[in-house]
Order: C-alpha cells, then sequence, then structure tokens
C-alpha cells in the first residue's frame, strides 16, 4: 500500500499532538511506526483510521484521498481492521458475539453467515473453546486475540494495531506477536505502532518515527535501524535498545 500525509495538525486544547505531519512513503507491506511516548503515533493512527479527524491537512491512501467529514471518515473505518491498546471489547458479550455484532450490525452480514466467520476465526486464532466466554473470563492475551479475530472478520483493506501488547505480560505479548507476523507472512497489509523494537524490525519492511508530532525519519526498516541520520532517532534508539 501507499500513504501520504501533507500538512496534519491536530491540537488538544493546548496540546498539538500533530505539528503539520507530512510523509510522502513509497511502496509498503508492513509499517512499523516507533517513537518515544507522548509523541503522537497514537494520533497519527487514528487520523490514518479515521478515527479522529485532523484540524487540517490532507490524507491519501493508495491514490485516494480521504475526506474527513462524518460520512467519509465512517466510510473510511468500516474499511479498515483496527486493534487498540485496550482490546476494546464489549464486556457484557461472549467472545462470538464480540465477532459477529459488527458483521451483522454495521455490514450487514446475514447472522447465519457471520456466526460461522466468526467460528472459523476462533477456531483459527485457538479461541474456539472460550467462544461462549465474555472478556472477563479470558487472559489478556486472549482478549486481544478475539479483538485481532474481530478486525480480520469484516476482510479489512488493511490492519491497523495501536501498541496492540503494551498491555500484556512477556508470553502473553508473544502470542500475539506470532499472530501477528503468520497474518503478515499472509501478505496482509499492516501499519502497526509498536514498542517492541526487534519485532518492528523483523516484520516492517518500512518503519517511521514519530517525535515531537512530525514523521522525523522513515525509510526501509533495516536502514531507519542500522543507521539511523538524525540524532532523536538516535538517543531513541539507544535508549530502548539499552537493555
Amino acid at each position: 500500500m501507499q500513504l501520504r500525509l501533507t500538512g496534519i495538525t491536530k491540537r488538544f486544547g493546548s496540546q498539538t499532538a500533530l505539528a503539520g505531519l507530512s510523509l510522502d512513503m513509497a511502496e509498503f507491506k508492513a509499517l512499523a511506526v516507533i517513537g518515544p511516548s507522548g509523541g503522537g503515533k497514537t494520533t497519527l493512527l487514528r487520523v490514518i483510521g479515521g478515527l479522529t479527524a485532523p484540524d487540517g491537512g490532507e490524507l491519501e491512501i493508495d491514490g485516494e484521498r480521504i475526506g474527513f467529514d462524518e460520512e467519509s471518515l465512517l466510510a473510511h473505518r468500516r474499511r479498515i481492521g483496527t486493534v487498540f491498546q485496550a482490546y476494546n471489547l464489549f464486556p457484557h458479550l461472549s467472545a462470538l458475539e464480540n465477532i459477529t455484532l459488527p458483521l451483522t450490525r454495521v455490514h450487514g452480514i446475514p447472522p447465519a453467515e457471520a456466526r460461522d466467520q466468526a467460528l472459523a476465526l476462533l477456531e483459527r486464532f485457538q479461541l474456539a473453546p472460550h467462544a461462549a466466554k465474555r472478556p472477563a473470563e479470558l487472559s489478556g492475551g486472549q482478549q486481544q486475540r478475539v479483538a485481532i479475530a474481530r478486525a480480520m472478520a469484516i476482510r479489512p483493506r488493511f490492519l491497523l494495531l495501536d501498541e496492540p501488547t503494551s498491555a500484556l505480560d512477556p508470553e502473553m505479548t508473544a502470542e500475539v506477536l506470532d499472530i501477528i507476523m503468520e497474518l503478515r507472512s499472509e501478505g496482509r497489509d499492516i501499519i502497526m505502532a509498536t514498542h517492541h523494537m526487534g519485532f518492528a524490525r523483523s516484520v516492517a519492511d518500512r518503519c517511521l518515527f514519530v517525535c515531537d508530532g512530525v514523521a522525523a525519519e522513515e525509510g526501509p526498516a533495516t536502514e531507519l535501524f542500522g543507521n539511523p541520520r538524525s540524532d532523536k532517532l538516535r538517543n531513541f534508539l539507544a535508549k530502548v535498545l539499552k537493555y
């Protein structure tokens, strides 16, 4: 996929989250977005995913300009599989129902077909025995796998993953990263914000360093990690790769 952002700005009160961010990214399959906390990664992903309208600027995906009116954003969101840090599952619904609900309510898929799709995904992600359980009865790793299954169920244009392992312990993190690696190997287009530098380097073909609300550096992942050009990226990598 291709991604172009021009002068994207976003403020929350007195805080500037994105400060005229511009990016013209060559063809990629998996993009890792890295950078310090509070640097603008999550806001950028929310703009790309149509979850947050910027205050100004333009967004193009695969040559298609995305409108920022509510109708255009809604249509855009429906084509993207989004996975959040905090799972965002409905607590009163079962794992199965969390997957079928958007299929039937948002995408108009008949209930029987939606159920078949959901069961197939639960089986694939080793969640079939937990189909009737509510989120509170699942581990963090299982909840995130349900969230990924829900994102995959809509047959998305691409997957947007915002720090999908930040709330997980190391064992559960490995479970989720294995699934993402598997999806990547199948050729799924992925944009993912992550603090796992080793995983970013191995799964992504391109990497974007976001700092102070701008696209501070981008390029092939191997080059960005192996030969950072800016002092900010060098200092960031020195800190996160220290231990």
